[in-house]
């Protein structure tokens, strides 16, 4: 699609400042004034001065966009965009030419809609499914801790480990991660390059079942413990690298994320895991279920 799968730029007026984000502490409306209005395909990219929608990460595209309304309208899609400082052109998700966060661009969010709004509007989130991600994304946080913590006895090399002690497989394996809504699916590579580092594959399918409990234990036991969860950050800014923050009885995990998140892991309710290994055994797909 024009602009929206990164293979086209599109253009717009100069926009002076990177677009702040108000998701990171919860929020879900706002009022901010439009600064710019661009073509998205066949539909429009509206940029604002400050927003509460969380948009798909081009360069780490796990938790979905957020959905709702701007000015009343619809919106259908949220993804990041970029312009350089004085430019005109705004290029969205992997058409974007430079790394996040390089000097001398503005990183902004652009809401796609089917109409343009101008002046200053109210931006709405759609809470529930906002809710319903940010507990996906802080089970999958929590889930990644408690798999890390499982499968520390396969480790035959010293690794990195994660902010609990355990080492952190997640970080040395991990492939791909997409949040759902109350749960997530994380793959994990089981390849030469894990093995080399010292993890131990063989046996391991065996071991599933007896692993997914250990996890779930521990799952269980972080839930019922009512920890507290944040984020922080350095400001406002799209691309400001920001840190997720969960005070669990056994110390205080911290994870870089750019996503939303519950306020306590109570919230969560129960919280599940399952592990499967593919059909070639080359990778370990985890599966992770709140509710």
């Amino acid at each position: 699609m024009d602009g929206m799968d990164g293979t086209d730029h599109t253009h717009g007026p100069g926009i002076a400042a990177s677009t702040r984000v108000t998701y990171p502490a919860g929020r879900t409306r706002g009022r901010s004034e439009v600064v710019a209005v661009v073509p998205v395909g066949d539909r429009h990219g509206v940029i604002v001065a400050e927003t509460p929608f969380h948009p798909l990460d081009h360069t780490w595209p796990d938790q979905p966009a957020d959905t709702g309304t701007i000015g009343g309208l619809a919106v259908a899609d949220c993804v990041t965009g970029a312009v350089e400082h004085g430019g005109t052109t705004v290029y969205t998700g992997e058409d974007i030419p430079v790394r996040r966060g390089t000097a001398g661009w503005h990183w902004l969010v652009v809401h796609v809609t089917g109409e343009a709004p101008t002046g200053e509007v109210e931006l709405v989130v759609d809470a529930e499914r906002r809710r319903a991600l940010s507990a996906g994304h802080t089970a999958c946080h929590l889930a990644a801790l408690a798999l890390n913590s499982a499968l520390s006895g396969r480790w035959r090399k010293e690794v990195p480990a994660d902010a609990l002690g355990s080492p952190d497989f997640d970080q040395a394996a991990i492939a791909a991660s997409r949040i759902l809504p109350g749960g997530s699916r994380d793959v994990y590579r089981l390849g030469k390059s894990l093995r080399r580092k010292g993890f131990t594959v063989d046996g391991l399918a065996e071991e599933l079942p007896e692993i997914a409990a250990r996890a779930g234990a521990l799952l269980e036991r972080w839930a019922a413990a009512d920890a507290p969860v944040w984020i922080d950050g350095p400001g406002p800014e799209l691309t400001a690298r920001r840190t997720w923050h969960c005070a669990l009885p056994g110390g205080e995990a911290t994870i870089p994320c750019g996503g939303t998140h519950l306020s306590r892991t109570s919230e969560l309710g129960a919280v599940t895991v399952a592990l499967e290994l593919s059909a070639d055994g080359s990778e370990l797909v985890m599966h992770t279920a709140t509710g």
